[in-house]
Order: structure tokens, then C-alpha cells, then sequence
């Protein structure tokens, strides 16, 4: 699970009073809170979190609805370009390796279908008229 966090912005300057003094002035801007990744839900910790609604938003920004198959935690809000291209770029992860796993599964599945036809042919089980 992600702490989300805040970072400090400051900005210096100089004012020049009348007297012709000059002070260095240090202006503490409001902190800015760091981004957390989409996909990681804040409640249980899992990385599985999907949107299951999205539409454009101003500014560039995307407004989602999310959903956590892990503990069934729900959330929408409106995010920044940069959390929704993380979460699409972590989607995309998860289907490659799906898809791998899937690849994997039907080689071994072919594989087991092929060893089970030549010993029933072996067998004797299938005839030239089965075909």
C-alpha cells in the first residue's frame, strides 16, 4: 500500500525595504500531495484495483470509477493524466502476463491431447473408420 505523502514547495525572494535593507523572504507554499498509483487499493493493499468507468475530464484530468476484486472497496474521483497513464501502463503488465499464462495453459493443454490420442491409438481405441 502506497502513504501518500506530501511535498513542500518554497520559493525565495528578496524585498528591498525603503531604508534600502534588503531581507530574504521565504514563502511556504501549500504542500503538494504526491500522486498515489490507481491501481494499489488504499484499503487492503492489492494491486489488482480496475476502473470500471471513465470519462475525460478538464484540465486533462480523467474521472474514474474504480474497483478493488480483492475486498470490494469502490472509489470514483477525478485523477491526473500521469496516475491514469501509471494505471493503463499496470493494466497492460497484468494482460501480458495473462496472456502468457494463457499461451502457457494451451501448450500444455495440446500437449496433454496429443498424449492422450497415441495412447488410444496405441490402444487400439481409434480405427481408420473412425475418420
Amino acid at each position: 500500500m502506497n502513504d501518500q505523502h506530501a511535498h513542500q514547495t518554497d520559493s525565495v525572494g528578496i524585498i528591498v525595504l525603503p531604508s534600502g535593507q534588503a531581507i530574504r523572504v521565504i514563502r511556504r507554499n501549500a504542500p503538494e500531495p504526491c500522486e498515489r498509483e490507481l491501481y494499489d487499493c488504499p484499503a487492503c493493499g492489492s494491486d489488482l484495483v480496475e476502473p470500471t468507468r471513465w470519462a475525460q475530464a478538464p484540465a486533462g484530468q480523467w474521472s474514474l470509477a474504480l474497483h478493488c476484486p480483492n475486498c470490494g472497496r469502490c472509489e470514483s474521483g477525478t485523477f491526473s493524466a500521469a496516475q491514469v497513464e501509471r494505471l493503463e501502463d499496470h493494466l497492460d503488465t497484468g494482460l501480458g502476463e495473462m496472456i502468457a499464462d494463457l499461451q502457457q495453459l494451451t501448450r500444455a493443454n495440446m500437449a496433454a491431447d496429443v498424449d492422450r490420442f497415441l495412447e488410444a491409438l496405441k490402444a487400439g481405441y481409434i480405427l481408420p473408420e473412425d475418420f
